[in-house]
């Protein structure tokens, strides 16, 4: 066979790698906004509700001088720790070819292996599930934590809390069917304003009461869990939700970069957040505890109370409408890696290859959330399921990094295990510390990304199973087309390209049209497509072409995970070669599978398992549609499997 590569000039979608390199100091200053408003959305709402259920842990926990500085240390360090260090420095620097987020951190772990053990991908899966319960608890827990302001305002507009709260997490999930491009050009400056808003209003509190700053020494909050041993969990459950938010900073790594978002967080974030949790323990202690609910609001001017709640409200919004698109681009990933069946993904922009709006997975998240809001009412009562999902996320992406820094960055193993008992320590702790609150509303999450996990190991194994299936059934390629060569059927005019997964085995397709309609075209493409374990492939190494003989060629296409697989726009980049491919005289075949369990259970769990591939596959979005394949030119061919 004769190979050859196929070289084009259009591009799939934004080179992750070019964000990382500003061209001018315009494009860094408004990359560095952007990312306030999509990165630092969600923690930058922690300020609500972090110290105040960390003060709330029990009446009598934080009633001194000294209690109140511990618990302000315990949060600063946190921060520090956790965001400023392991994220900011370390996390960060683990892309893959620009891109971050949990999927992207497997796929740079299996490249460090020639075989990758099956472990490695379980962890994304494990990641991934947590992720799908986090995107449920944010927007419920943000947006009514904020609206919950109106009742520091007015104690009488506290029956319309739950009212307005449903009402504006409707109008969230509704308008992402029109994109984010336009909506997001004014997170940033929003987002910027708030972070504003939150130094000046905690500084100001500062000044009438300095030594606050004594919470600056970390021995405070040792010595805080030392006395409180017996709170210990619950109180590192609490503080934990200060940080909650920072995984954003390596899931939209792709979209602005590393450079801009450390500019972000130490120019701005991460110094205004210091100021407004530093001013909430001012205001406290001048004040006293037992006479405070929620600092947060009750420590602005009465004039400024109801400004400050709609901007509030704003800012929850905007921390929401991050995490369901970071939630559509990792259901887009793990589509992509064959971890989830395939679903409807629409574009909302023709620039930004990013902007895409998934209808199944939105409708799932806007009823979740709606469920919750319903059924916890407060953001105290949700915010003792809030902090799992995302404390196990941090575990996972601890566990994988280790993986890059001893596989891939070559770091001395003395040196990985120092960062990973260090590191180890505080993630484990704190998902401990979550992981106590199981029982008080930290069963929702935990059930979510259960419910997904099972998901995506029954799809995985499933796949696995049919395709070995399959492969048994089949008939081998090189066996067909050299027997076709010999003897060849009526030959009809044009192209028909058959799909499949399998690149030794004929496509069941091809074996049915040529029993059923006895005939060839003059041109037939065995075509497959890949995804590879980079976030985006090069056209000139997006298509491969080997010639079998004048008859049949095999095609390879390979996309990205990150991309949108378009089978007519990759097959046209073969132009370049000569290859005349004319969309309008080609024909796409397409085997359909109906799957059908067997009648005898035999293993019960693999049983179950099968039954739910089949329902899954059955509810899988048309492969004509996900592949951008113009349905006027496909010819599907069903055939039955038997599980």
């Amino acid at each position: 066979m004769t190979q050859t590569n196929t070289a084009g000039t259009h591009s799939a979608g934004v080179d992750a790698s070019q964000l990382h390199h500003p061209s001018s100091r315009k494009d860094l200053s408004l990359l560095t906004l952007g990312a306030l408003g999509v990165v630092y959305g969600d923690i930058g709402t922690s300020p609500i509700y972090a110290f105040r259920e960390a003060m709330h842990i029990r009446p009598g926990a934080s009633s001194t001088s000294a209690e109140i500085l511990g618990l302000l240390s315990l949060i600063v360090w946190a921060l520090t720790l956790t965001v400023a260090v392991k994220y900011v420095f370390f996390v960060t620097k683990a892309d893959n070819n620009g891109e971050g987020g949990t999927l992207s951190l497997v796929a740079l772990a299996r490249k460090a292996f020639t075989n990758a053990p099956g472990w490695v991908t379980g962890l994304g899966v494990i990641g991934a599930a947590l992720f799908f319960g986090d995107a449920i608890i944010t927007p419920a827990v943000s947006v009514l934590s904020a609206v919950e302001g109106l009742e520091v305002v007015a104690p009488r507009l506290t029956r319309f809390v739950i009212p307005i709260t449903l009402v504006l997490i409707v109008g969230i999930f509704a308008v992402q069917r029109f994109g984010t491009a336009k909506v997001s050009i004014v997170f940033g400056p929003i987002t910027a304003i708030w972070f504003l808003v939150l130094g000046i209003s905690g500084l100001a509190h500062i000044l009438q009461y300095p030594s606050v700053l004594l919470a600056l020494n970390p021995w405070l909050g040792i010595e805080f869990l030392a006395t409180h041993a017996g709170l210990a969990f619950v109180v590192a459950g609490a503080v934990f939700l200060a940080v909650t938010g920072a995984e954003a900073l390596y899931v939209d790594l792709g979209h602005f970069g590393r450079r801009p978002i450390v500019l972000a967080w130490f120019g701005l974030v991460f110094p205004c957040l210091l100021l407004n949790y530093f001013g909430q323990g001012a205001f406290v202690l001048s004040v006293g505890p037992e006479n405070v609910e929620s600092p947060f609001f009750e420590m602005q001017p009465e004039w400024a109370l109801l400004p400050f709640v709609g901007l509030a409200t704003m800012a929850t919004i905007i921390a929401s409408q991050a995490v369901i698109s970071g939630m559509f681009s990792l259901a887009q990933q793990a589509i992509a890696l064959n971890l989830l069946p395939r679903m409807v993904v629409q574009h909302t922009s023709e620039t930004q290859s990013g902007q895409i709006y998934m209808p199944q997975i939105n409708a799932m998240l806007m009823i979740g959330v709606l469920v919750l809001v319903l059924s916890f009412r407060t953001s105290a009562a949700l915010s003792h399921a809030y902090g799992i999902a995302v404390s196990g996320v941090m575990v996972v992406t601890l566990m994988l990094l280790v993986i890059v820094m001893w596989r891939n960055w070559k770091w001395h193993p003395l040196a990985v295990i120092a960062f990973g008992i260090v590191f180890g320590t505080i993630d484990g702790f704190f998902f401990a510390a979550n992981a106590s609150k199981l029982f008080q509303g930290g069963w929702v999450p935990a059930l979510v990304a259960a419910v997904v996990a099972i998901l995506m190991a029954s799809w995985v194994g499933g796949r696995k199973r049919l395709a070995e299936k399959t492969r048994r059934d089949e008939v081998p390629l090189q066996f067909l087309v050299d027997n076709l060569s010999k003897k060849k059927p009526t030959l009809v005019p044009g192209t028909a390209v058959f799909l499949t997964s399998d690149i030794e085995g004929a496509p069941t397709a091809l074996l049915h049209s040529l029993k059923h309609y006895k005939v060839l075209h003059e041109q037939n493409v065995i075509l497959t497509v890949r995804t590879s374990v980079s976030p985006r492939v090069p056209d000139d190494e997006k298509v491969t072409i080997d010639a079998y003989n004048e008859l049949f060629s095999r095609v390879v296409v390979t996309f990205g995970y990150m991309e949108t697989p378009n089978i007519p726009k990759a097959l046209a980049l073969g132009r370049k070669l000569g290859w005349k491919f004319d969309i309008m005289s080609t024909s796409f075949f397409l085997s359909r599978r109906s799957l059908k369990t067997g009648a005898k259970p035999g293993h019960v769990l693999r049983y179950w398992q099968d039954r739910l591939f089949a329902r899954l596959a059955r509810n899988a979005s048309d492969a004509t549609e996900y592949f951008h394949i113009p349905t006027g030119r496909v010819v599907e061919i069903g055939t039955q499997v038997i599980l």
